[in-house]
C-alpha cells in the first residue's frame, strides 16, 4: 500500500509538472528533452528497480520497528500524537537538509552528488537524477534518523511522499510570477529558489540546499535570493562537464577525475 500511494502521488505530480513546463517554461532548454530524458529517466528507473529489489520500504519498516520496541526520542516523550507527527515531518526534513549540505562539504560524497549537478538542463527529471550509491546512502541516513527519533510510521510515509513531490516540483522549469514566488518562498522551496543551487558559480551552488520547506536555508545562513546573472542568464550545471553524459558515463562519474571545486573545501581553496 505504501508503494502504491507513493507511486500514485509521484506520477500525478510529475505529469502535472511536465505539462506545466511544456506550456509555461521558465527558461529555454540548452538540450532537447528527448536527449536528456533518456539519461535522467533511465537512471530513475534503475534506482527504482534496485531499491525495490533490495530495501524497498525500509524507512517505514524502521519506524514500525521503533514503535514496537519503544525506541526513539518520541517514544520517551509525552508529546500528543499530533505534535509527534509535526516533529517527525520537520526533523526528517531538516535531516535531509543536513545530508544535502554534507554531500557538498565532503569531497568523496560530492563525487556521488555531482551526478545530480552535471545535468546541463533543469527540469522535473533533474529532481530524479541521483547516483544509485547516493540513493542507498540517503536511505541509510534516513533510517538512522527514523530510529533515533522514533518517528511516527504513517508520518514517515507522508514525509517520503512530500519529499518526492517536492524534488520534482522545485526542479521544475516552470514560470511562476515573481510576486507569487516571493510569498511562496517563505514556506516552500520554489523552482526559482532551488535553480540557483544548480548554477555553475560555486558560491551559488553552495546555497539553497532545502528540498521541501525553505526555513532551514534561512535559519542556517545558506539562503540566496537571486543568482548574479539572473534566472534566465545564469549557466546551469558544472563548469567541468559541459557536454551531456549518457547513463553509463553517469554511473562511472564518481570514480573519475577529482572532487572538483564545488565542495566547500574546493570553494575555500579557490579563494586562497
Amino acid at each position: 500500500m505504501e508503494s502504491l500511494v507513493r507511486l500514485s502521488v509521484f506520477l500525478g505530480v510529475f505529469t502535472a509538472m511536465i505539462l506545466w513546463e511544456f506550456f509555461r517554461p521558465r527558461r529555454p532548454l540548452l538540450y532537447p528533452r528527448r536527449q536528456r530524458w533518456v539519461t535522467n529517466l533511465g537512471l530513475t528507473f534503475l534506482n527504482m528497480a534496485l531499491v525495490r529489489l533490495t530495501v524497498g520500504g525500509v524507512a517505514y519498516a524502521a519506524a514500525v520497528f521503533s514503535a514496537e520496541q519503544g525506541v526513539g526520542l518520541l517514544h520517551w516523550s509525552t508529546l500528543p500524537p499530533w505534535a509527534a507527527v509535526v516533529v517527525t515531518l520537520l526533523v526528517l526534513d531538516f535531516a535531509v537538509y543536513l545530508q544535502h549540505v554534507m554531500v557538498h562539504a565532503v569531497p568523496v560524497l560530492w563525487r556521488l552528488h555531482r551526478v545530480h549537478h552535471a545535468d546541463l538542463g533543469f527540469d522535473a527529471t533533474t529532481g530524479l537524477r541521483f547516483h544509485p550509491i547516493e540513493i542507498f546512502l540517503s536511505l541509510s541516513l534516513k533510517v538512522a534518523a527514523v530510529v533515533l527519533l522514533g518517528a511516527v510510521p504513517w508520518a514517515v510515509i507522508a514525509f517520503e511522499v512530500i519529499l518526492n513531490a517536492s524534488s520534482v516540483f522545485n526542479h521544475g522549469n516552470v514560470a511562476i510570477p515573481e510576486s507569487i514566488d516571493r510569498w511562496l518562498r517563505w514556506a516552500v522551496v520554489t523552482p526559482d529558489m532551488h535553480r540557483i543551487h544548480h548554477s555553475t558559480r560555486v558560491v551559488e551552488t553552495n546555497s539553497n540546499f532545502g528540498f521541501s520547506v525553505s526555513w532551514w536555508d534561512r535559519l542556517c545562513g545558506t539562503y540566496r535570493a537571486a543568482p548574479a546573472l539572473g534566472q534566465t542568464g545564469m549557466e546551469i550545471g558544472l563548469s567541468d562537464y559541459r557536454t551531456p553524459l549518457n547513463l553509463g558515463q553517469l554511473l562511472l562519474l564518481p570514480f573519475q577525475g577529482d572532487a572538483g571545486r564545488y565542495t566547500f573545501e574546493g570553494a575555500r581553496s579557490a579563494r586562497v
